[in-house]
């Protein structure tokens, strides 16, 4: 068997390798490393691919995010909402554009970010909403979009981990993760399910003015070369990560059901075992693209299962192991851990399995063996 590893990456470039070495190769060729032409055949092929109007490609996906906030004009002291447990980065630039963070529980059973802590959290001084589709999983847009209509606000929605993802409404009308909101993020950081070889990350919009905010603010606030409009960053993609972009981009779809079909394979192994919750799916399997894998392991030694896993050579992890609420940098007196039930429950449940697009059945076989043969 070959060796298990948390993310495969060598054995995917292995079967894009030509394309991928031909796209890199073109930049090395045309000398255009920044905004060459690379960069905008994927700014195209990802707007034509997610049906959205603007794609704004930037340098990382914390970037991408604090540009999208910086390009609603919003003012220090706002308010914005999002989950209490996810990465840090969706804090972090909430705090340094110095707005104030408000962290709310999630939902148990999909683990994102509950619509009734959404609700009871707005006040007069709110004015975003960031919902974060975690490990994959679309939240709930329909509910969150609502809400946001409602009471006027923005909604940015942190598309980090389910680029690909689809939501379904009540209605029946599907659209992309990340083109729901006023505005959406995401980040090509290496693992991900659609990954460059370096950092990377996009902002997505269908509002005409808000794109063209954006774009000036990823390049020094300027539309005209020397002329700064608006306060900017330096934040762009450059040429190599979009060939790159460019080679893994038709094969996307391809990526993501090779996640499903593994995800399923692990939830039929594991179905049923008074110890194990398995990841879900509520209407449609195309809302999970399983950026990670990842079970609540109940009423059992979740730390033991996870020791037992990596002697066995096993690779794994948590994710994540302190809520934000509690981390020494988002530390404030708002917070009860009361208002935290899900999440304080979630910390010491949750364990992230092996989950790429090049898991062999043989891998999944012991994985699973292995952790039926731990909790018994």
């Amino acid at each position: 068997m070959k060796k298990i590893q948390m993310v495969d990456l060598k054995s995917q470039y292995d079967k894009i390798a030509v394309t991928v070495n031909a796209s890199i190769q073109e930049v090395l060729n045309t000398n255009a490393y920044i905004n060459g032409p690379q960069v905008h055949q994927f700014q195209k092929g990802l707007e034509d691919y997610l049906g959205v109007k603007h794609v704004i490609p930037c340098a990382n996906g914390t970037d991408a995010l604090q540009i999208a906030m910086m390009g609603l004009g919003l003012s220090p002291g706002d308010e914005v909402i999002t989950a209490d447990f996810t990465f840090a980065a969706t804090v972090e630039v909430i705090a340094l554009l110095q707005l104030t963070p408000v962290l709310v529980d999630v939902d148990l059973h999909d683990m994102n970010i509950s619509l009734e802590r959404i609700k009871a959290a707005i006040t007069p001084k709110t004015k975003a909403i960031v919902p974060v589709h975690l490990f994959g999983r679309a939240a709930n847009m329909e509910g969150v979009m609502a809400l946001a209509n409602e009471h006027n606000l923005f909604v940015i929605e942190d598309n980090a981990q389910a680029i690909g993802a689809d939501f379904t409404t009540k209605a029946g009308k599907q659209s992309k993760v990340g083109t729901i909101g006023h505005v959406g993020a995401t980040s090509f950081f290496p693992s991900k399910n659609l990954g460059c070889y370096g950092d990377g990350g996009a902002i997505f919009t269908n509002d005409d003015d808000l794109a063209h905010t954006i774009r000036g603010i990823v390049n020094h606030g300027m539309y005209e070369r020397y002329h700064h409009d608006v306060v900017g960053v330096n934040s762009r993609l450059d040429s190599i990560q979009a060939g790159v972009l460019n080679a893994k981009l038709p094969f996307l779809n391809d990526y993501n059901t090779s996640r499903r079909d593994a995800a399923a394979r692990y939830n039929a192994a594991l179905a049923g075992h008074v110890n194990i919750v398995t990841p879900s799916f509520d209407n449609d399997e195309n809302d999970h693209v399983f950026h990670q894998y990842t079970l609540r392991i109940i009423n059992a030694d979740r730390n033991g299962l996870m020791q037992h896993l990596l002697d066995k050579g096993i690779p794994c992890a948590i994710y994540y192991p302190i809520p934000l609420h509690s981390q020494k940098a988002y530390i404030d007196v708002r917070y009860k851990e009361e208002d935290f039930p899900v999440t304080n429950q979630l910390v010491t449940e949750v364990l992230s399995l092996p989950m790429h697009t090049e898991l062999e059945d043989e891998q999944i076989q012991f994985i699973t063996d292995s952790i039926l043969e731990f909790l018994k």
